[in-house]
């Protein structure tokens, strides 16, 4: 697992200083690395929100824009991101599954409780790794669904990906894109293309049809290309 970025969304000064308290030991205890963003209330943390989180721990109840209200307008923007509850009023933290939130924990904070709920969302991070990556866009980061992934193409030193939701542009080369994707699903069928085969629609001669887009496989990837492809086919259809 990578650093883990957590968001913190707390107004009172002693339960913050609980959970940068329990950050601290969970991350030295387990091994694992951290990068803590704090949030002093909903409002703060919604206002130009950026996709970039794997975790939020919320505050409910706060002054300005309650964890509710804040989390329901953060998931309109970000559906993948865990969030979990703190609060001392457990009747409002359950009502967190209208944000598919992952867990509550009621004020105050122990460490046991702490745990049990940082352990639940570090599997959940660990599923999600194997389905998404995150690339830099002006102005924040996305999360991309490599199942939603149809093809990516370097242009003018910018990796483009062609989405089932639309196409993203960021910096890179088509090899950094080729070590972010599954090699099984996934194959550069030239200079400036990676083409995922579950898209492929139709490969003829030197074009291969990808959600009805022509793409060029270079004479020296044809063979391997359709060698790829036929392997993959065969391996879905098990």
């Amino acid at each position: 697992m990578n650093m883990l970025r957590i968001a913190t969304v707390e107004d009172d000064a002693n339960d913050l200083e609980a959970l940068r308290t329990h950050l601290s030991r969970y991350e030295k205890e387990n091994g694992l690395k951290f990068q803590v963003t704090e949030f002093r209330d909903g409002e703060d943390i919604v206002t130009d929100y950026s996709a970039e989180y794997d975790l939020i721990l919320m505050d409910i109840e706060m002054a300005f824009l309650n964890g509710m209200k804040a989390a329901e307008k953060i998931r309109e923007l970000d559906k993948d991101v865990i969030i979990i509850f703190i609060t001392n009023m457990p009747q409002y933290a359950i009502q967190g599954y209208k944000v598919n939130a992952l867990d509550y924990m009621l004020k105050p904070i122990s460490y046991f409780s702490f745990s049990e709920s940082m352990g639940r969302a570090l599997h959940r991070v660990n599923v999600q790794e194997k389905e998404f990556i995150t690339i830099a866009l002006k102005g924040g980061k996305k999360k991309l669904d490599i199942t939603q992934i149809c093809y990516v193409e370097v242009q003018d030193h910018l990796l483009l990906y062609h989405t089932t939701e639309g196409s993203f542009a960021t910096k890179g080369t088509i090899r950094d894109a080729e070590s972010q994707l599954d090699a099984k699903s996934f194959f550069r069928c030239n200079r400036c293309y990676l083409v995922n085969l579950e898209y492929v629609d139709n490969y003829m001669g030197s074009d291969v049809s990808v959600n009805g887009d022509t793409i060029q496989v270079s004479r020296s990837r044809r063979k391997p290309f359709l060698d790829a492809l036929n392997e993959y086919l065969n391996e879905v259809g098990k």
